[in-house]
Parts: structure tokens; sequence; C-alpha cells
């Protein structure tokens, strides 16, 4: 039977958000999978900018668009922006913004193994 726990964000200290300071390819690191488990990844972003910024996550490698997902956070909002898209084997989740330090990642990780 699976066992499936909640974990913090690798990147993240004790649950805080994370600054993306990258504005290209690579970006900041947000989370580092698991190896063998399962990782179901739920990421929000706020935007503490006066205007709307796009913001670009790696999911394992580089290669737009197979490993992208981008969109455009509006001015002083939250959005969940990774709705527990599933990953392993060691695979990096990476972000970068169109400006540095304006844009915070939070979430958690349900790891199954």
């Amino acid at each position: 039977m699976a066992t499936i726990t909640k974990e913090f964000l690798s990147a993240s200290t004790n649950g805080r958000g994370i600054k993306i300071a990258a504005t290209a390819t690579p970006g900041t690191q947000i989370h580092a999978a698991h190896a063998t488990a399962k990782d179901e990844v739920y990421l929000w972003v706020t935007n503490t900018d006066t205007v709307e910024r796009k913001v670009t996550f790696e999911l394992g490698g580089v290669t737009a668009p197979d490993d992208n997902l981008t969109m455009n956070i509006p001015a002083g909002e939250t959005i969940l922006v990774v709705p527990g898209l599933v990953l392993s084997g060691s695979v990096n989740v990476k972000a970068f913004g169109a400006a540095a330090n304006v844009l915070a990642a939070f979430g958690f990780v349900n790891r199954i193994s």
C-alpha cells in the first residue's frame, strides 16, 4: 500500500517562500523530486510588483515547450501555477521571471512511496 507524506519544497526553508531571482534559464531552484518516489507538486506564485510579470517553470529540463510552464501573474496577486503534477527521478523544478526578486514561489509536495 502506498504511503503519502506532505513535504516542504526542497529549496524552501521550513515552508517559506522561495524568491525567484533568475531572469533566464537556468532558473532559480525550487524543488528536486525524489529519486524513486513520486512527488505530487503544488506551487503558487505571488507577484509583489506593481505590474503583471511572466514566470516560467522548468520541470526537469529547459526545452520549450516540453519542459516549460509559462504564465503571467497579475500585480499583487498569488496564483496556483502547478496543480499537482507528478515528478520523480531526481528531476529539478526551476523558475525564472521577467524581473528579478519580485516573484516568489510557495508550495509543497505530497510524496507517494
